[in-house]
């Protein structure tokens, strides 16, 4: 069949409140232009994230009627735990609130200043992570990453020559922890082959490097795998992710990803020491080891989302939905990293607005401009969100690429939703020529995407 339908009937609805394009200037000016301050009843079409936006199922919905709230040894735990296990195959579970808290443990009992952390690329809350206990987080991408209108099928790769280039610089002992994320977040949304997590993981264990996952969108990155590397075609999705991660020591694990639910996470290791450093300080700032900063009724979801997420007829979709808005606007003419990722399409703004120079923030400028067109929300993952200051002269350095990127939550709009940002993308584009840069006018030390404040260098709006 030649229409791709969506595997699900919608039983829930939310109303859209519908704004005018003179609310919508009003609004990003109170927001300092930042979307992330706007808030999200006045937003449209909401593509900020796929990061627990995803609609539950009604298995879901059902199992946190079961939930169980006991402060210790909740059944709850041991489902979760059970599924883990089966699925990821590593001995301990220590479940977080979400992704970055999961980060944030990992890090802060493997890390010391002065250590290097490679990564193929590192996302930015795992970038603050790294850096929060004085570590460097170096990011190792394959030179077919640049090439942002080539449709390769792995442009996630990590490049493992510059990997042993890397080891042989700074030293093993400067290496507490090899990580690749899977897909690659902040290259494109791009997958990451089996044949490369295989090579990262060999050279890592020959040189006693332990090798981590971050495995956030792993069954996205498992089907990709599916439909584009060579031999693999035959395998179920599950098979593939279990031999994923059985070349790894360990995973970090946002479940508002691939965990298809609105909050959890967890990091998992096969290291008993590790494990019990990990659980002392989770008693510390999240919770008890059985629940970790969870209620058990998260617990449960999560543990449902990982049984329907290796789903090929969910899959299927998923990326046929990403792959619908990514082939409409490469028709229209519209600049995308090909090819379309696992969750999201990445605006190649650099090539959208070529006029507008890095340190002039396009990126910011075209997600305003969405915004204001049409009310669609998108992140930029640019210079405002990777720029860094040249620690010597002070100068402001541009990021490595001047993305947007319109991350599709699971199960939430239709096609007539991803018709109509295809129109809104497709009209701002049509007036490209008349958009202008912006500058930050606030900005905290880290992570300052979130909070920065911004003002145009043009007439915007008008």
């Amino acid at each position: 069949m030649k229409t791709i339908i969506e595997p699900f009937r919608i039983k829930s609805v939310e109303p859209i409140r519908m704004t005018t394009r003179a609310e919508r200037l009003e609004c990003l000016r109170d927001a300092g232009y930042n979307v992330f301050l706007l808030r999200a009843q006045d937003v449209l079409i909401d593509l900020l994230t796929d990061s627990g936006t995803s609609a539950m199922s009604a298995e879901q919905w059902a199992a946190i009627m079961r939930g169980d709230e006991a402060y210790a040894g909740s059944p709850s735990f041991y489902r979760l735990e059970a599924r883990v296990k089966e699925l990821f195959g590593f001995k301990h579970l220590i479940p977080t609130h979400q992704g970055r808290a999961a980060e944030r443990i990992l890090f802060s009992t493997v890390c010391r200043p002065g250590d290097v952390v490679p990564n193929n690329t590192h996302f930015d809350t795992t970038r603050a992570n790294v850096e929060a206990v004085g570590a460097k987080a170096v990011d190792l991408p394959v030179p077919e990453s640049q090439r942002r209108q080539d449709p390769l099928p792995f442009k996630g790769n990590m490049d493992v020559g510059a990997l042993r280039g890397l080891i042989a610089e700074v030293g093993v002992e400067r290496i507490p922890i090899c990580m690749i994320t899977i897909t690659n977040n902040s290259g494109g949304g791009q997958p990451v082959s089996l044949a490369n997590v295989r090579e990262v993981s060999a050279v890592c264990h020959e040189h006693g490097i332990p090798f981590y996952i971050d495995a956030c969108r792993f069954a996205e990155n498992a089907y990709l795998i599916k439909l584009n590397e060579a031999g693999q075609s035959e395998r179920s999705v599950e098979e593939i992710a279990r031999e994923v991660f059985s070349y790894a020591d360990g995973c970090t694990f946002s479940a508002k990803k691939d965990g298809l639910a609105n909050i959890g996470g967890f990091v998992a290791t096969n290291d008993d020491r590790l494990a019990e450093q990990e659980r002392e300080l989770l008693i510390l700032t999240e919770g008890f080891p059985t629940y970790g900063g969870l209620a058990g009724r998260d617990l449960e979801a999560i543990a449902v989302g990982l049984q329907e997420v290796v789903h090929e007829d969910y899959l299927h979709y998923r990326l046929a939905s990403v792959r619908y808005l990514g082939d409409h606007l490469t028709a229209a003419g519209v600049p995308i990293v090909q090819p379309p990722g696992g969750h999201a399409v990445y605006l190649d703004a650099a090539a959208f607005l070529p006029h507008v120079p890095p340190l002039e923030l396009p990126g910011q400028s075209l997600a305003a401009e969405l915004y204001l067109e049409g009310g669609v929300r998108g992140v930029e993952i640019g210079t405002v969100m990777f720029g860094r200051r040249d620690p010597e002269t002070g100068e402001d350095l541009p990021g490595p690429m001047e993305l947007v990127r319109l991350a599709i939550p699971r199960r939430v709009y239709t096609q007539s939703h991803v018709d109509y940002v295809v129109e809104v993308i497709t009209d701002v584009y049509h007036r490209r020529e008349s958009i202008g840069g912006f500058r930050m006018t606030r900005q905290a030390e880290v992570l300052r995407h979130f909070t920065a404040w911004f003002e145009p260098l043009y007439a915007f709006g008008t």
